[in-house]
């Protein structure tokens, strides 16, 4: 199933937001995905345009510290974007960011957030109902229990687990985060967790790796907390990096097995022709991010795990091929075996 609502925009220009996240990575898709002789004709059978799910103050407070909370739905919340998207340098001036352009004020962008949040909800729980879901949106896997970084607003992925928990529908998770950059976030909210293990294959080096281990306190940098299953690849070891996925995924269900349900963090920006220049630790191609994809798929189908997929992280005016060649093969691989 995809989960697509095309009035829900991905860019975020009209914030004057100037981060090269394109319309195009969710809207060529969709329309080639329609335009496909197999799956166009069927496309009611595999499009999801709506979802009723919403989030509340109970479910960020899941994932969330609550002085964060407030922090985003009072009058810090412009200083949590400006912080999380990166827009200030630190003398100030600004960063990828031009006011005179904005359409909308930065606090609106909140109410995007959360409705991309409940998307990944909703789309978890299509899948546990179908076996497969792929919501054009989510992500936010940076997003930590005290802040924002990375683009990431609040974590989707934890929000949308423990929910699922809370009401009993899910026990076991797994996270399995193909993006580019560590899933930092994810990892230490849930590091004391042992009912949601975390899998993050991403650049052994650059951002967030990048930064002080220690802040000026001396306090640890929460995003070096490991993940479950950590699998850092150097730039030049792109050879490597499906093998590497292999073998962190037998890691992954040796060491919690019985998940009931994966969410997999499937970000673009490992392409070798992404924009956005902190992802260029990794130069996969078209084929090995094919070949990872179905790595993943052919995964969770052999252990009867549903699978959830995001977006996350893919940047420019290519990004879409990577989502396009996956879905095109999975959808054609459900309707097959019917």
């Amino acid at each position: 199933m995809i989960l697509y609502d095309p009035r829900q925009a991905h860019s975020l220009e009209e914030f004057g937001i100037l981060i090269p996240v394109r319309e195009s990575r969710a809207r060529e898709t969709f329309a080639r995905l329609s335009a496909h002789p197999v799956l166009g004709p069927r496309r009611a059978a595999w499009h999801v345009m709506r979802w009723s799910e919403t989030l509340t103050a109970e479910d960020l407070l899941r994932a969330h510290s609550p002085e964060y909370v407030a922090r985003l739905t009072s009058e810090g919340l412009e200083e949590e974007i400006l912080r999380a998207y990166e827009l200030l340098h630190p003398d100030g001036t600004y960063h990828r960011y031009d006011p005179t352009r904005a359409q909308l004020p930065l606090r609106e962008l909140w109410g995007r957030i959360l409705e991309r949040a409940s998307g990944t909800l909703a789309g978890a729980r299509i899948a546990r109902q179908t076996g497969f879901c792929f919501y054009f949106g989510g992500g936010m896997h940076h997003a930590h229990r005290d802040f924002g970084a990375g683009f990431c607003l609040v974590n989707d992925l934890v929000i949308a687990l423990r929910r699922l928990q809370a009401e009993g529908r899910v026990r076991r998770a797994w996270v399995i985060d193909v993006d580019a950059h560590k899933g930092d976030g994810t990892a230490a909210l849930t590091a004391e967790d042992p009912t949601i293990a975390t899998l993050s294959i991403h650049m052994a080096a650059g951002w967030p790796l990048d930064q002080p281990p220690l802040d000026a306190a001396g306090v640890p940098n929460p995003s070096f907390i490991p993940s479950t299953v950590d699998i850092p690849v150097a730039a030049g070891e792109e050879a490597d990096y499906n093998p590497r996925l292999r073998e962190g995924l037998e890691r992954l269900a040796a060491g919690c097995p019985g998940a009931d349900l994966a969410l997999v963090v499937c970000g673009a920006d490992p392409y070798e022709k992404d924009e956005l220049p902190s992802a260029a630790g990794l130069r996969l191609t078209l084929a090995q991010l094919f070949e990872r994809d179905r790595t993943v798929w052919e995964f969770l189908r052999a252990r009867r795990v549903p699978g959830a997929w995001v977006m996350a992280g893919g940047y420019g005016r290519e990004s879409w091929r990577v989502y396009t060649q996956f879905l095109e093969w999975a959808l054609a691989q459900r309707f097959s075996t019917r």
